[in-house]
């Protein structure tokens, strides 16, 4: 389903709601901190079959001129969430108020996962006298 955007008496613009969710994606995924868009099994699944969903972890209610963004992320180990969120929120609103012309009334961010960083082996000393 699209929806409507009337311009100026010029005709209409109809704008996908999975194209306002790629919108969404990609510019929480600029944001430091962010290790990546959470899809849950279903996500999970068609990525190992091969298929990027870009609006993975996005779901997005649109009205007639204004929608809210539902984002599920991965935030990076020792990042602030409460400030890595904010910084979701601002550039998805700012990103998909620029591209669509949409009023973005909310931007909630649900934190699904934590991405620690990979252990570093750590080699023991070998003995070289038995």
């Amino acid at each position: 389903m699209s929806e409507k955007l009337e311009r100026d008496g010029l005709g209409e613009v109809k704008i996908n709601p999975e194209v306002v969710g790629i919108i969404a994606g990609l510019a929480a995924t600029e944001i430091p901190g962010v290790a990546g868009m959470s899809g849950g099994i279903a996500g999970g699944i068609a990525e190992m079959l091969g298929h990027r969903n870009l609006s993975k972890g996005v779901k997005i209610d649109l009205g007639e001129h204004q929608c809210v963004v539902d984002l599920s992320v991965i935030i990076k180990y020792g990042e602030s969430i409460p400030e890595v969120a904010r910084q979701i929120q601002e550039n998805v609103k700012r990103t998909i108020e620029v591209m669509t012309g949409l009023d973005v009334m909310e931007v909630n961010i649900n934190v699904h996962a934590v991405d620690f960083p990979p252990k570093e082996s750590v080699e023991e000393p070998v003995d070289k006298v038995k």
